[in-house]
């Protein structure tokens, strides 16, 4: 198993970085629906969908949107004067009313979950709602001040997920030791509060590394640290929100397409929720 994960991440690294660092905008925002279509394949398989049709059709539906998105969008009409596309931004902001609805689901499973835990067909929406602003944020980081500094949206993606796996490894090793309070153990048996506080803790790490590098200014860091601890915060909240559908759907991995792995979903769970708010965050008070 061990061999099979370092196999398989020494392969997926190079092509995340080429794809981040050199994919020109029109081939980034095809590649990240790619990501996102496999992903509502997993989704619609948590989501109780058997037949691997239907599965495949909720998969290409998503990654239509996507699509469908970016020619709505023109890739220069993304920014303009500073300011994210309407459209995008009204979907981030939907993004931000569906984590908090997720929040609350999660607080109170398994009470309240009759209307959607049976129904299909909501569980999936719950995945439009969750995949769609993912791609939408990727591609609003990666385009930011992209005629200024083509590296520059980069370094956003860089950045978030550097807080992320710093807070996945804090959590991790912090929970091990000092775990004794269960975040919600209905939902994830394995997750602790003190391994939350301890995620939260090492991303400041790289919180405060960001903010030396762009010079920012000191009234401003506190901006920078709030956002960065809620960003951590939901990146939880994504990892709670999948361990709670695979429990209703009674599997443990959202899919086998990565050796060692599990799914996609397995992998980016997390930056599901990560991404959209501190997208939305970025967009509203530091863009």
């Amino acid at each position: 198993m061990l061999k099979q994960r370092i196999i398989t991440a020494l392969i997926l690294a190079p092509l995340a970085l080429i794809a981040i660092l050199f994919l020109p905008v029109w081939w980034f925002e095809l590649a990240i629906a790619g990501v996102v279509g496999l992903g509502a394949y997993e989704w619609a398989n948590m989501s109780g969908v058997g037949p691997r049709l239907y599965k495949g059709a909720f998969a290409c539906g998503v990654f239509v949107i996507c699509l469908g998105l970016s020619s709505i969008v023109d890739a220069d009409l993304i920014w303009y004067q500073g300011q994210l596309h309407s459209l995008y931004h009204i979907i981030l902001g939907v993004s931000v009313i569906w984590w908090i609805a997720s929040l609350c689901m999660i607080i109170a499973y398994p009470k309240y979950s009759g209307f959607w835990k049976n129904n299909n067909a909501i569980r999936m929406i719950f995945g439009v709602l969750t995949l769609v602003p993912t791609w939408v944020a990727v591609i609003s980081l990666r385009t930011s001040l992209h005629d200024v500094d083509p590296l520059y949206g980069s370094s956003l993606i860089f950045y978030v997920l550097g807080i992320v796996w710093a807070a996945d490894i804090g959590a991790f090793f912090v929970g091990v030791k000092f775990g004794r309070h269960k975040l919600r153990p209905n939902v994830s048996p394995g997750k602790t509060l003190e391994g939350l506080l301890g995620g939260v803790a090492a991303s400041f790490a790289i919180i405060a590394f960001a903010a030396l590098h762009y010079q920012v200014a000191g009234s401003r860091i506190w901006l920078h640290l709030l956002i960065g601890g809620i960003t951590v915060a939901v990146s939880a909240l994504g990892d709670l929100n999948e361990s709670m559908l695979k429990r209703c759907a009674g599997i443990k991995d959202s899919g086998r397409l990565l050796p060692g792995h599990g799914g996609i979903l397995d992998r980016i769970d997390s930056l599901t929720a990560a991404f959209p708010i501190f997208a939305f965050c970025y967009v509203t008070w530091m863009a």
